[in-house]
């Protein structure tokens, strides 16, 4: 019995030293224990959940497309359309980068003889983003784009006076943002509110180039090459009832505020403090019925000291607009 004691304590001791030896050795060696790796996976899991939180995020940010009408525009108009489709590239929980390509186009159908379209803006860029944080209550996140804007035109952009040819001339320029998002998310039992406000610089590429950086005749010294740009969005999905399953609910968009602005900074023929000349801003208010899919209806208002449609840039004027938008996103569930 004794014996057997004795065998049992030194098995038992052995066991201990040769397991520990092992352990310490792996440690020296580099080589993964079933402690550290549980260690690992649980804050490679965690690091991966945020980036899905993150990544839906930006796509509740993607801008969306519009149709519809605006009213009060000197050149009078039938329809109105932003065309602003996103192909996403990276959208993956193991990368803390989203990245998309917009293939946007503004048109305008004109309330004259034939119902001519103006020459379109082709307004292509590529969008990446970056988040700062690991906290999808209160996210920040940093996105760079680059785009294209031209009317796909390729007659002379000025006439022999001097003047801006609005009818039949080329517009062409290309430029970089760099923007900032902070926001904000308040889980209630029924709704739940997202806010956030975006900030930026743009800069075009004319400004780093000798020969024009590929921007068309009449636009350096007119245009403003350099911009502050600014959204701020509030956002309420609300809980609705399965439809099937009664049992169940989920959250869908419901109304959503939105407010943006673009002050000129760049050189223009007007001063720095002439607002009407300089600044463009609008509001815009998207309500969305629990039976549509994806779309809102939209009804805003704004000025534009600039007009943002290719080579008829030289206009200002106040305008409204009513219409339907496609591409709301809210992909938090609760």
């Amino acid at each position: 019995m004794r014996k057997t004691l004795l065998f049992c304590l030194f098995f038992i001791a052995t066991t201990f030293t040769a397991s520990f030896a092992f352990s310490m050795g792996a440690k020296a060696e580099g080589i993964d224990t079933g402690i550290v790796n549980s260690k690992i996976d649980s804050s490679k899991i965690a690091r991966r959940i945020i980036n899905r939180d993150f990544n839906k995020i930006y796509t509740q940010n993607l801008a969306p497309a519009f149709f519809g009408q605006e009213f009060f525009q000197p050149h009078k108009t039938l329809l109105v359309g932003d065309i602003n489709t996103h192909f996403v590239l990276l959208n993956s929980p193991r990368s803390r980068f989203f990245f998309d390509v917009s293939a946007r186009v503004k048109v305008r159908l004109l309330k004259q003889y034939g119902n001519p379209v103006k020459s379109p803006s082709y307004m292509p860029s590529a969008n990446l983003y970056y988040r700062l944080n690991d906290d999808a209550y209160h996210p920040q996140y940093l996105s760079a784009s680059y785009t294209h804007h031209s009317n796909g035109i390729r007659g002379p952009s000025l006439e022999p006076d001097g003047r801006l040819n609005v009818d039949s001339g080329k517009f062409s320029t290309d430029f970089m943002q760099l923007n900032y998002t902070l926001g904000k998310r308040i889980d209630r039992p029924n709704t739940i509110l997202s806010q956030f406000g975006t900030l930026g610089v743009e800069l075009h590429r004319s400004l780093f180039s000798s020969n024009g950086g590929g921007a068309s005749l009449g636009l350096p010294g007119n245009y403003g090459f350099v911009r502050v740009n600014g959204t701020y969005i509030y956002n309420l999905a609300k809980r609705y009832q399965d439809d099937i399953e009664p049992s169940k609910s989920d959250f869908k968009n419901w109304q959503r505020l939105q407010f943006d602005f673009t002050y000129i900074a760049g050189k223009t023929p007007y001063s720095a403090t002439d607002l009407g000349r300089r600044l463009n801003a609008s509001l815009k208010y998207y309500y969305q019925f629990p039976f549509m899919h994806n779309a809102a209806f939209v009804v805003g208002a704004g000025y534009r000291g600039q007009d943002d449609y290719n080579i008829y840039f030289q206009d200002h004027y106040f305008y409204m607009q009513l219409g339907i938008a496609s591409g709301l996103n809210f992909l938090f569930s609760k």
